[in-house]
């Protein structure tokens, strides 16, 4: 089943159990797969298209709730906490900081990376290897770690 009729199912059972921020959540993810479907290319989104477009909503959710957060605005940052909650169902199991270390490291190991001008081959091959199950900012400051 694709990501669309698993939106709408969801979408349905919201609606039915008047869950508004579960709601407003779905309707989001909805908004993004038809502006992605119609944004005037004619390939198909696939399933990795999906799931970067998911990855997205999250990251802006979360980049949302810490700055309401560092405003003192908690009122504001709890309803973005509760849809990334309900967005990120969407998305496949997250590593564990320690898995993406091991995934990290085998990379660095295999490429014969050595120190900071080599981050960018490094992150490449990771991030395309873990997409949809790492954060790309969690990547990103494991592989400054190993590398420096």
């Amino acid at each position: 089943m694709g990501l669309q009729q698993k939106v709408m199912e969801q979408m349905k059972a919201a609606m039915k159990a008047k869950d508004s921020v579960a709601l407003e959540s779905l309707r989001a993810i909805k908004s993004a797969l038809l502006m992605a479907q119609t944004s005037g290319t004619d390939k198909e989104i696939t399933e990795e298209d999906e799931i970067q477009l998911v990855q997205k909503l999250v990251k802006q959710r979360k980049d949302s709730a810490a700055i309401f957060t560092e405003q003192g605005r908690a009122d504001l940052a709890e309803p973005e906490l509760a849809q990334i909650a309900v967005i990120e169902q969407f998305l496949p199991e997250q590593l564990t900081e320690e898995e993406i270390e091991k995934v990290v490291v085998q990379t660095i190991d295999a490429t014969g990376a050595s120190g900071m001008k080599d981050m960018g081959k490094v992150m490449g091959i990771v991030s395309k290897e873990l997409a949809g199950q790492a954060d790309g900012k969690t990547i990103s400051a494991i592989v400054k770690q190993k590398l420096a």
